[in-house]
């Protein structure tokens, strides 16, 4: 199994910015971004491949977050932008063989998380 590592989290503002960065000890995964806040489902956020870095985002984030990756480092970022009260969560990021992959059950490796808190 890959072993992946969230940092970038922390408190914020609303309507300010955070970057979340997933650091995977392997290559060739599809890498997905989920949140979960207190007393609710994980949420798929978005995903993304190594090899075509085509993007996936669940509705929370389309027009205000954007996933990235960098194949040298192996690593993934989450630039998110325009953040709410609402977006406060832990944000997981876990890996797959499976691409396209935007539900939980699809992955096979997760992070520990990262707590983001946004303030009113």
């Amino acid at each position: 199994q890959v072993r992946l590592v969230e940092s970038g989290g922390g408190s914020v503002q609303a309507g300010g910015s955070l970057t979340l960065s997933c650091a995977a000890s392997g290559s060739d995964y599809f890498i997905g971004w989920f949140r979960q806040a207190p007393g609710k489902e994980r949420e798929f956020v978005a995903a993304i491949g190594w090899g075509i870095g085509t993007p996936f985002y669940g509705e929370s984030a389309k027009d205000r977050f954007t996933i990235s990756r960098d194949n040298a480092k192996n690593a993934v970022h989450l630039q998110m932008n325009s953040l709410n009260p609402e977006d406060t969560a832990i944000y997981s990021c876990a890996a797959t063989r499976l691409w396209g992959a935007v539900k939980e059950a699809q992955y096979e490796s997760w992070g520990q998380g990262t707590q983001v808190t946004v303030s009113s």
